[in-house]
């Protein structure tokens, strides 16, 4: 079965920039962005690995911890690194796990359990699924993920604002609505009666009786 919101995020220990790590371990109570690429100078790829290191002290308010996967060796993203600090003004600041034995990408349903072999001569066309955003919670479970095709880079604001919507609503009985943003009113959750709302939210508005919003807690 495919990896799906709410499952324990599998653990490992693997080779990264930052020499082995065991993923659980390095996580610890933190909130974690993992975010995979099917291969080491690859030009999407580049422009992210820039923006997420630029993006880093946004990510550290949060208290959340940022990861990289790269199906290639732990030398060649070394030498990767100094590219990106060329062309995007800034190299990786996190670590980025070398996943040469596939290990990772298997674990978390990327690849096919069954493929066979290490990252040696495979294109980023066999690795094309090798491209996910995982979200993971400090209970180690996944909170979301999202796969992108290889000809569109990824969108790390929106990411961010994700994590907002889930930090806020796990300390609190709401949901955030479409296109919400920090400062936005929410919806309170359907399970909070009308009674406690009073006391939770006072002054909420009620546009229908499932749909109740009021200003943004905390």
């Amino acid at each position: 079965m495919p990896l799906q919101i709410n499952d324990i995020a599998p653990n490992f220990t693997q080779e990264t920039t930052e020499g082995t790590i065991d993923f659980y371990e390095w996580a610890g109570d933190s909130w974690v962005v993992l975010f995979s690429h099917p291969k080491d100078f690859t030009p999407v790829c580049t422009t992210e690995l820039g923006a997420v290191a630029k993006l880093k002290p946004e990510f550290d308010k949060r208290g959340v911890k940022v990861i990289g996967l790269s199906v290639d060796p732990v030398d060649n993203h070394a030498r990767w690194a100094a590219d990106i600090a060329e062309t995007q003004g800034m190299a990786p600041n996190y670590p980025m796990i070398g996943d040469t034995d596939l290990k990772v990408s298997k674990l978390y349903g990327m690849l096919p359990a069954d493929v066979q072999g290490t990252s040696e001569g495979r294109t980023p066309a066999n690795n094309a699924t090798v491209r996910n955003v995982f979200i993971i919670g400090p209970d180690k479970q996944i909170k979301l993920l999202i796969a992108y095709p290889m000809t569109t880079g990824r969108n790390f604001d929106e990411i961010l604002r994700v994590i907002d919507s889930m930090q806020l609503t796990a300390k609190h009985k709401v949901a955030t609505p479409v296109n919400w943003k920090q400062g936005d009113d929410v919806i309170i959750t359907t399970a909070v009666s009308n009674e406690d709302a009073q006391t939770l939210f006072p002054g909420f508005t009620t546009l229908k009786p499932y749909l109740r919003t009021t200003k943004q807690p905390g």
